[in-house]
């Protein structure tokens, strides 16, 4: 037995097929490190098997655990001139609606504790993800995940992503049927088929059993399925109501119905059909538009329907569309626990607050869902191992992750629920808040991506403290609210769904960078995302805690009787509203709050460089903060015309204020450029976009196609949902001019 490695002993344990993937991308990293494969083929191969760069000029750690610090160290660490990897990154690993296993958890803290920083960070899609992982450690990794069944493949890249499904599926008091082996067969059906690996983009697909509660978010996917139930022939036919085209990302869609009712039968053949029409027609040149979102808007849905049909004719049949049905009957979860009930037991205070709000009465009578509310969606490799104990002893296999970036263990027997809260608590796992405004959602922002311009994590970790300290004394109405923060415009934090959400931007106050976030006001959570929020404007990071009390008072002050959140925005409008955060919205000089600055948990001063500052009496203000001022103010009007139902109106503000953004960034170089359109469009492409001094590491220019595209194509009959995406369009090429506008400098000044 000594001379048989462990290597040897997973692959008697790895299935066949993930054993051999692993092989291959092995081979591939060998030749990539020879030189022999090009890097953008590469590039994409270790994307799809789920390995992100990270960014690692991240100052100070936002989460407490001191093994982050000992990893940014070891992140330096250059492993020999020979090599391609000189610094590890994120691995991305997909968990399928979220299912683990208390043996799956054990492997899991193992690699986590091997390869990463000892820290498992739960994604908003289900997802588990390990950060500071050095990429040629990946292959064992892989290996190690795959001897208990978990994959990596197509876990990031122009692919169908991770299946999200409802984490209370199979449990819920109050839907239709139980979408779990549905999301499953799915899930194995599309990974690694031919007709899904000429995406433009990626593809994230979701399932839910309830219409009116949030569940899978099914609205806000590419492609979404909620359970139906019709009576066909007299007999009861389980199917799906389909949804196609939405999504968030920088600008949101609402998703539009496919299908009012796909039978169980054909969810799978329609699904790989949707697949073959995407890769057929989706933008493959322009990244920026190649979401299937934007395939839906560009044909309608009606034409988009009919392709599809169309194409579900072609498809030479497959036993696997309906191979899983077989099984349907025999899926079941097994609990390890008689039901019992809590009847009698002695209750102490801290219990009943972590029940109130952690604990959710299955439908099944004596069993009940308990929540460990992990904050900013973190555990250690430690809390893992002890967790897949605690699963063991009282709910077996029946382990999910959640959408907001919890753990439920499903199938408690009500009896064990002081037991187990002991054990949790023990575990640094007991606090209550769960689903509550203190359980706020937030991605890594600037803490590891790439792309994030403010601290998102550290942001929510002190509205989280905030909300901790005085959660006793908040009023009813607001303990639900739902608060969602992403570090840049592209809501991996679902910001666009919250009840207040914030995205990361910043602002110049004098020669100094400030970070700032965008409120957004008006996301619906329930009803699968049943509608999407607008910016009211952008205030510095440090106001934010300010901000939020600010909303929330106003909101329990002023409620009608039952009004919800989204109800009382709609009632006071956008002007309201942005008065509300108007007062935060001043930019301090740097010299009288330098601690604007800098952003939370990162005491680094953001800084423009070594511009002078002017000597006159006066305040000095660049001509571009003057001129861009109005380029807001009209995209806020935007925002105010969609809310009184004229999207004629809204489109034309919108576009308006692109222009003058433009104009603003122009004059900057050519103050005579005039008021003309055409001139204003020309001149912003010859001196900005052509020269691709608009262009960043987050955005690469796709903004400025947002105002080239209306700037030639108007809209002639532009509708709600046009205006909406147009607006939100215009908001970001405004932020984007921002940042160019901070990263050339503009010279021209004005007295006030």
């Amino acid at each position: 037995m000594s001379n048989i490695s462990w290597k040897e002993i997973l692959l008697e344990e790895m299935p066949a097929d993930l054993a051999h993937e692993v092989d291959i991308f092995e081979g591939q990293m060998e030749l990539m490190g020879q030189g022999k494969l090009d890097e953008k083929v590469f590039a994409e191969t270790r994307l799809r098997r789920g390995i992100y760069g990270q960014r690692y000029d991240n100052g100070q750690r936002h989460d407490g655990f001191e093994s982050r610090d000992l990893a940014f160290e070891e992140s330096e660490r250059i492993k020999g001139p020979d090599t391609l990897w000189h610094a590890p990154g994120m691995q991305r690993i997909k968990v399928p609606f979220g299912g683990l296993t208390p043996d799956q958890l054990d492997v899991l803290a193992q690699v986590a504790d091997e390869y990463s920083d000892s820290i498992l960070h739960v994604t908003t899609r289900q997802d588990i993800q390990l950060h500071f992982v050095h990429i040629e450690d990946t292959p064992d990794l892989m290996r190690r995940l795959a001897s208990v069944g978990i994959t990596t493949r197509e876990a990031c890249g122009n692919s169908v992503r991770n299946v999200t499904c409802c984490h209370l599926a199979g449990v819920c008091r109050t839907e239709v049927f139980d979408a779990t082996p549905y999301a499953d067969a799915f899930a194995q059906f599309l990974l690694g088929h031919d007709d899904v690996q000429d995406f433009g983009r990626k593809f994230k697909p979701a399932f839910s059993g309830c219409e009116n509660e949030a569940c899978g978010l099914v609205m806000m996917h590419d492609l979404g399925y909620l359970a139906q139930v019709r009576e066909v022939d007299g007999k009861q036919q389980r199917g799906f109501k389909v949804f196609v085209g939405g999504g968030l990302g920088t600008v949101p869609h609402q998703a539009k119905v496919l299908s009012e009712f796909t039978p169980e039968d054909e969810i799978l053949p329609q699904a790989q059909a949707v697949a073959r029409v995407f890769a057929r027609l989706g933008e493959k040149r322009n990244r920026n538009r190649a979401r299937i979102k934007f395939l839906v808007a560009k044909v309608g849905i009606e034409e988009f329907s009919r392709l599809v049909e169309e194409e579900r004719k072609t498809l030479p049949h497959d036993d696997r569309w309906s191979a899983y049905l077989d099984t349907l009957a025999h899926y079941e979860e097994k609990p390890t626990r008689p039901p019992t009930f809590l009847n009698g037991q002695v209750r102490l205070s801290a219990f009943n607050r972590w029940f109130e709000t952690n604990v959710y009465k299955q439908r099944q009578e004596g069993y009940s869902v308990v929540t460990v509310n992990l904050p900013l969606g973190d555990l250690t490799s430690k809390q893992t191992w002890a967790l897949a104990d605690v699963a063991r002893k009282y709910v077996g296999d029946n382990v999910r992750t959640t959408v907001e970036q919890n753990i439920i263990l499903r199938w408690v027997s009500d009896a064990d629920l002081p037991l187990l809260y002991e054990e949790l608590t023990a575990l640094g796992l007991g606090d209550p808040g769960a689903g509550t405004i203190v359980d706020i959602t937030a991605c890594p922002g600037t803490d590891t991506c790439k792309l994030g311009i403010a601290s998102s994590r550290g942001l929510a970790a002190e509205l989280r403290t905030r909300l901790t300290t005085k959660s006793a004394s908040l009023p009813d109405a607001i303990k639900d609210l739902k608060i969602k923060i992403s570090g840049c415009f592209n809501s991996c934090g679902q910001h666009h769904v919250a009840d207040i959400g914030f995205f990361g931007n910043s602002r110049r106050s004098g020669n100094f960078k400030m970070p700032h976030f965008q409120v957004v006001l008006g996301g619906r959570w329930r009803d699968n995302a049943g509608s999407y929020g607008l910016a009211v404007g952008a205030v510095p990071s440090k106001t934010v805690p300010e901000v939020v009390d600010t909303i929330t008072n106003r909101y329990v002050d002023e409620r009608a009787k039952g009004e919800s959140f989204q109800e009382w925005i709609g009632r006071i409008g956008k002007k309201q509203a942005r008065s509300l955060i108007q007062p935060f919205m001043q930019l301090p000089a740097f010299e009288r709050q330098p601690e604007f600055f800098s952003d939370w948990g990162d005491p680094r001063v953001f800084s423009l460089g070594d511009i002078g500052i002017g000597e006159c009496a006066g305040e000095v203000v660049s001509l571009f903060s003057m001129e861009i001022a109005t380029a807001e103010s009209e995209a806020f009007e935007a925002q105010v015309a969609l809310d009184e139902s004229d999207p004629t109106r809204a489109d034309a503000l919108a576009y308006s204020a692109m222009v003058k953004a433009a104009r603003a960034l122009v004059r900057t170089q050519f103050l005579d450029v005039g008021d003309d359109p055409n001139r204003i469009v020309q001149e912003f492409k010859t001196r900005f976009f052509d020269t691709e001094l608009f262009f960043d590491q987050y955005a690469k220019g796709k903004f400025g196609q947002y105002l080239f595209e209306r700037h030639q194509s108007p809209n002639q009959n532009p509708d709600i949902d046009s205006a909406h995406r147009l607006i939100e369009e215009s908001l970001l090429f405004i932020e984007a001019t921002h940042v160019c506008e901070s990263k050339v400098g503009g010279n021209v000044l004005i007295e006030l």
